[in-house]
């Protein structure tokens, strides 16, 4: 009889051992990513001392660990690419696009690694991989210093054949060293410092616009180089009337001429003539009002309706303005489009992901093909002259030809967008910049010289 009780005693201590056994191997290799994930599991602690670095294209630091503290050397400077990593606040910018890179692998995720964990074993601690991305520190210092000039502005360099963004910056901005105090302020300031402008803001394009619908338009076979327009100050379509900036009178000109001096007028007449159905087609084939893939999240343009569209809106559209809103990196493209023959490349931030289990290099993709390299090379010399003898004269480089065209915004709720974009050297092109300020008015006055002294670091960095 006590042998018996003995043995089921025993018996219950086996079956008792076996359920704690199922339910180890149940917590290690079943709920192990769940627990990783928790904020409250002192693990996470363990694993941002790991998480990888994000660099600059020539290896400057520009996020990593120290102490399980993620530290941003360059600060302010690439806040909006870069983004932040706050247990508070979670992630942005590539450290959220690139989380699961960036986060070394749990040791949930390795078997082995977790059976040898139920013996006693040690759980080492990986290191996530390291994120490389384009960015030129020399451009994007001197896109910022630029910028940060005025309250609100955005701009974005990228190299036309490729696609690889050099720079882009939004301003107002932040410091991601300090985000966990500071974001409250942040994310209730009527600025929205948080806000990537470069990427997600969205504005009417004004003048600079007419790059795609002189593209269009040569496109189309509706007009030529040598086609002649008449400005007389206004054109009456429907029950709204057209007006050049500051009232100004081009009088007749031809295609050139008209794009050099920005004549709304002479752009409502071509755009009538490109007609509703051209011209929406004409924005498929750029991708318009379509998702944009980025390595970032980025705004997709706003076009009407083609139903609302009546002739007085597809007039004002013709020099970007009514309903229609593009951001900095759809105009950086545009530019790219041009001097790149017509054909768009895919935008990338990131040019390679290493180590982690990970390796990936971006590859040069073409986005769109939206004109052939016959218009291309035409719009390339009309907006040589736009820098030459047109708006855009505070764009001119010396000894280098630069190609570009203003835009002044007209804006409801205040004084108009300043806008430029440009690429360079025309011949040759190896840098294309786009770049918007908010109510600051003429943009051969305010954006031009930004694009400018630009163009001028980033040229000189890729000579």
């Amino acid at each position: 009889m006590t042998n018996r009780a003995i043995r089921r005693l025993g018996a219950l201590f086996v079956v008792l051992f076996a359920i704690i056994v199922v339910r180890q191997f149940w917590i290690a290799l079943v709920e192990a990513p769940a627990l990783d994930a928790d904020p409250r599991n002192p693990r996470v602690a363990l694993l941002a001392q790991g998480r990888g670095d994000i660099v600059a294209s020539d290896g400057t630091v520009l996020a990593q660990s120290k102490n399980a503290k993620r530290v941003y050397p360059l600060g302010a400077l690439v806040a909006h690419a870069v983004g932040y990593d706050s247990p508070r606040y979670g992630t942005s910018g590539l450290e959220d696009a690139f989380d699961r890179a960036l986060t070394p692998r749990p040791v949930s995720a390795d078997v082995l690694a977790q059976v040898t964990s139920l013996f006693g074993g040690a759980q080492p601690v990986s290191r996530g991989a390291e994120v490389i991305t384009t960015l030129d520190v020399a451009t994007q210092r001197a896109l910022v210093t630029q910028l940060s000039r005025y309250s609100r502005a955005a701009g974005i360099v990228i190299e036309p054949q490729s696609g690889a963004v050099l720079a882009l910056a939004s301003v107002p901005g932040f410091d991601p060293n300090t985000i966990d105090a500071d974001f409250p302020r942040l994310a209730h300031s009527g600025s929205s410092p948080l806000l990537d402008r470069s990427t997600s803001g969205l504005y009417p394009p004004g003048s600079t616009f007419k790059i795609i619908t002189a593209a269009d338009a040569l496109e189309a076979g509706i007009v030529t180089p040598q086609s002649t327009f008449t400005d007389n100050g206004s054109l009456v379509v429907g029950n709204f009337t057209i007006h050049d900036d500051e009232g100004e009178v081009t009088g007749t000109q031809t295609l050139a001429g008209a794009f050099a001096l920005s004549s709304n007028v002479d752009f409502g007449q071509i755009v009538l003539r490109l007609g509703v159905d051209e011209w929406y087609a004409a924005a498929r084939r750029w991708g318009l009002g379509q998702p944009l893939e980025f390595d970032l999240p980025a705004a997709r343009d706003r076009i009407p309706p083609q139903a609302d569209v009546s002739p007085s809106i597809l007039a004002q559209m013709g020099f970007g303005q009514a309903s229609l809103l593009v951001s900095p990196l759809r105009m950086a493209l545009v530019a790219a489009t041009i001097a790149n023959g017509g054909v768009t490349p895919r935008p990338y931030l990131v040019r390679a992901v290493r180590g982690n289990g990970i390796s990936v290099q971006t590859k040069t993709e073409q986005l769109a093909n939206p004109i052939s390299p016959q218009t291309a090379a035409t719009v390339r010399d009309m907006m040589l002259e736009v820098v030459r003898h047109g708006t855009g004269t505070a764009a001119a480089l010396p000894n280098v030809s630069v190609a570009g065209k203003t835009g002044t915004a007209t804006n409801p709720a205040g004084r108009a967008h300043s806008w430029f974009v440009a690429f360079a050297p025309a011949e040759a092109p190896r840098v294309a910049v786009a770049v918007v300020v908010e109510n600051a008015g003429y943009g051969g006055a305010v954006a031009a010289p930004i694009a400018r002294n630009v163009l001028r670091v980033a040229l000189a960095r890729r000579s």
